[in-house]
């Protein structure tokens, strides 16, 4: 059913994706997928922000994070098989959705960040992610 599967990971938080890399581990393992997994790195925002940061600036933070990914995932997988890593740079839902495309993922395993209001809100990114993709969204607190 899920043959290309697509986990999202924050570099900045690996704690917090131990869960959701741990459902997506079963599935692809339950299913015989593919398993990618994508690192995004926020952009500035603004251009008036970016202006203040070093042309080189932007390598190291993306060299920085595919290592930090490349490490954990080295690690979490270890014994799984090939796992194809991706980082990617921009609007964290919108560069998530493009990568599972490009990929032609079939489901996204994305973690929920608690919320002060759990009951109601998963997170902005995984909502968004939940609510404009055209794969099943698996969404892991």
């Amino acid at each position: 059913m899920f043959d290309t599967i697509l986990l999202t990971v924050d570099v900045n938080d690996l704690k917090g994706s131990e869960r959701p890399a741990e459902a997506a581990l079963r599935m692809a393992k339950t299913e015989g997928a593919a398993l990618h997994v994508v690192n995004v790195v926020p952009d500035f925002g603004m251009s008036i922000v970016g202006s203040y940061f070093d042309k080189s600036h932007n390598k190291h933070i993306l060299a920085d994070a595919k290592k930090a990914l490349e490490d954990w995932a080295a690690e979490r997988f270890k014994g799984f098989g090939p796992v194809t890593l991706h980082i990617d740079q921009g609007t964290i839902y919108d560069r998530v959705l493009k990568v599972a495309s490009k990929v032609d993922a079939k489901a996204i395993v994305v973690g929920a960040h608690k919320s002060q209001l759990q009951d109601y809100l998963i997170g902005p990114n995984a909502s968004r992610i939940a609510r404009h993709a055209s794969q099943s969204v698996f969404v892991v607190r």
